[in-house]
């Protein structure tokens, strides 16, 4: 019997596996908090409803070009692998790193600690925040206390599941997100049929927004879908790539797409837009109190809790893709490019990126690393649906199983709108300031963490030289 390869991954995963990936990576805590500030921006109902179909097309035109993307490259690592064929090693590189060091690992130290805070109504010592050791590390010392051990043990299990193969994470993940789903779903049917709502709500004409009000409102929209992606950091593992990557990435967004449209629309069937701008909190905390009265917080509590363990659960199947994928073209440490022998997964690269995260929960600077690179969450995939030009271009050729629809329209509205909200982010968060003489945003330093990467690029790439790696 041959001996299995040890930097390659088996094609074990359907389509609605990569689908499932999709739907509990997007549907997180975004679609709690951000109505309120769309409901502010857009005063009239169908305006706001517009804001949230506008950015579900968005999101399926990016999921089409990533698609195309996937297809053609069928290769794990999501847009690290795009960006590299596309615009080069460096721009690749400042992806993955920003993913390892924010993007997927601080936003499951972020979550873990949200499930803390759930978990809490039910157990209050798993959010018990009182010390019980401190580790003194310079600048930013570790702080360990029971919320933060509940918290770290969440992320050690979610790791433990996925590195022990893609079979159990698989069946961990879709039963995860078909839980989400389904308690999400069974809200709105209860909601919209037995709840204390009106449809005058939604009938009121509402105040008036200009086009600038609008686009701006699609900012949060934009950063609420993200996510959609994910079932293309998986590709390698995806059977028949150039079919089943298109499909779930396809079936995935448009069920966010669809579970967004209904629960924003439950939202204005209970409050009307005026009242849901002035929001404070989770909407659907407010919106389950006016259904169900006394025991909303205890059925949202369970529905929260199983909403982001469905979303650790995805982002530790995903993120180590792209650690892996860097460390098998030399752009990373090696070992992250290693597979474990039985259970056929980048363990090194999982178990990094679990000691990461949980380094985040125990300085506290998880939330704030999140904050500073959420725009370029918008940044690197605007970049990557532009690959899709670029490789027509410089590839004309090659093999496409899979062409984006609405191409050439469809990737460039995305990419254009994608830039648009990173220059409003860096113009307010930067430009604006400099002017002013103010503080600088959460964007500006953002760019500094990603800048950050710069030289261990630089050490990699040399000491790569240095072995004779091109």
């Amino acid at each position: 019997m041959p001996t299995p390869d040890n930097s390659s991954l088996d094609r074990r995963l359907g389509p609605l596996d990569g689908a499932a990936v999709v739907v509990s990576n997007v549907i997180g805590g975004g679609i709690l908090f951000t109505p309120p500030l769309v409901a502010a921006a857009v005063s009239s109902p169908w305006l706001f409803l517009s804001t949230w179909l506008a950015g579900g097309v968005l999101a399926f035109a990016g999921a089409m070009a990533y698609a195309e993307l996937a297809a053609l490259r069928p290769r794990a690592g999501g847009e690290y692998v795009y960006l590299r064929a596309a615009f080069g090693r460096f721009a690749a590189f400042l992806t993955g790193w920003t993913s390892f060091v924010a993007g997927f690992s601080g936003a499951i130290a972020t979550s873990a600690v949200i499930l803390t805070a759930y978990l809490g109504r039910f157990l209050p010592v798993a959010a018990d925040t009182t010390p019980l050791l401190t580790i003194p590390i310079p600048v930013v010392p570790l702080v360990v206390s029971r919320q933060a051990i509940v918290a770290l043990s969440t992320i050690a299990l979610m790791a433990w599941i996925h590195l022990r193969g893609v079979g159990p994470g698989r069946l961990v993940g879709n039963i995860l997100a078909g839980l989400k789903v389904s308690a999400l779903l069974l809200f709105i049917v209860v909601g919209l049929t037995l709840g204390a709502g009106s449809v005058s709500n939604i009938q009121q004409p509402g105040g008036q927004a200009n086009t600038t009000a609008w686009v701006l409102a699609l900012i949060p929209v934009m950063f609420t879908y993200s996510g959609w992606n994910a079932a293309a950091y998986l590709a390698e593992e995806i059977r028949d790539p150039g079919r089943n990557v298109p499909r779930a990435l396809g079936l995935g967004t448009l069920a966010v797409v669809a579970i967004y449209l209904l629960l924003n629309g439950l939202y204005l069937f209970v409050l009307p837009v005026g009242e849901l701008a002035k929001v404070q909190g989770s909407v659907l905390d407010v919106v389950a109190d006016r259904l169900l009265g006394t025991s909303a917080g205890d059925v949202m509590g369970v529905v929260s809790i199983i909403s982001i363990a469905a979303s650790i659960s995805a982002m530790t199947f995903a993120g180590p893709r792209v650690y892996y994928g860097m460390a098998r073209d030399g752009s990373f440490f090696e070992a992250a490019g290693r597979v474990h022998a039985r259970y056929r997964t980048p363990a090194i690269a999982i178990a990094a990126q679990a000691v990461w995260s949980g380094v985040l929960v125990l300085s506290g600077g998880a939330s704030a690393l999140t904050n500073y690179t959420g725009f370029a969450v918008v940044l690197f995939a605007g970049i990557a649906v532009a690959a899709v030009f670029v490789l027509r271009q410089r590839e004309p050729g090659a093999p496409r199983p899979f062409r984006a629809w609405g191409y050439p329209v469809a990737p460039a509205v995305f990419t254009l709108a994608s830039l648009g909200i990173v220059a409003n982010a860096l113009w307010t968060d930067l430009v604006t300031p400099l002017m002013s003489g103010n503080r600088w945003g959460p964007s500006a330093a953002g760019l500094i963490v990603i800048a950050a990467g710069t030289p261990l690029y630089l050490f990699l790439r040399a000491r790569g030289r240095s072995e004779g790696q091109p």
